[in-house]
């Protein structure tokens, strides 16, 4: 049922389009190309088993872990959905 301005699955296409955007950025995010025998940042040998899992790996595990850490503090959500959007 559509309230207001809002159509019928409004709010189903919100999530929709929220799941779409966070696969397209994982997606972007996945290494590509060769994968580097020691990593970038700390420039320790990166395994083989770990760039024949990973193809195109250019991090070590633990560069990976803390990297991954700073990605989740900015997280995105959804700006078309929230609430602060809609009333400016």
């Amino acid at each position: 049922m559509a309230g207001g301005w809002s159509t019928d699955g409004a709010v189903q296409e919100q999530i929709d389009d929220s799941i779409e955007d966070a696969i397209a950025r994982v997606r972007s995010q996945l290494p590509q190309g060769d994968s580097l025998l020691e990593c970038e940042e700390c420039a320790q040998p990166i395994p083989e088993a770990r760039r024949q899992a990973l193809p195109g790996v250019r991090l070590c595990v633990t560069c990976q872990r803390e990297h991954d850490k700073q990605q989740a503090q900015f997280a995105g959500y959804n700006r078309r959905g929230s609430k602060d959007s809609q009333l400016r």
